[in-house]
């Protein structure tokens, strides 16, 4: 098994679309925890692609295409629709702050019980607690 990258990684100025690719592409190779694919073109995922216009399945498809990060990215701006400075400024505002004081919070506090992270207080983001939870911050 092998975690995706972390949800800061950017593609196209975008924090998680990185992510979102390396869990599909993970699946294919068989190499996803079993435990993420109950979220596979959920949550921030559909979030995402709702955002760009583009049906989670098609992007998926091209993904495991062979197709680079940036040619994904590429094609949900021909299929989507383009994004600009302003765009990716709200994306990242939203996702990067997903779970703190918002309607998210009770399934980031969910997440965090069930790995053990309950009582951290400090992991006050989903995209905190992606990292955390796989070991890239102490």
């Amino acid at each position: 098994m092998k975690y995706p990258r972390s949800a800061y990684d950017q593609v196209g100025g975008l924090v998680y679309f990185a992510r979102m690719l390396d869990k599909v592409r993970l699946k294919a190779a068989g190499l996803l925890p079993p435990d993420y694919e109950a979220n596979l073109g959920k949550a921030l995922d559909l979030r995402l692609c709702t955002y760009l216009h583009v049906d989670y399945e098609a992007l998926a498809r091209e993904a495991r295409s062979g197709r680079t990060d940036d040619e994904v990215f590429a094609w949900c701006e021909e299929h989507g629709r383009e994004l600009n400075e302003v765009d990716v400024l709200i994306w990242n505002g939203f996702a990067s702050k997903r779970g703190l004081r918002d309607e998210a919070s009770p399934a980031l506090q969910q997440n965090k019980e069930s790995s053990g992270l309950g009582g951290r207080a400090e992991i006050d983001t989903f995209f905190h607690y992606f990292d955390v939870d796989e070991k890239r911050r102490p």
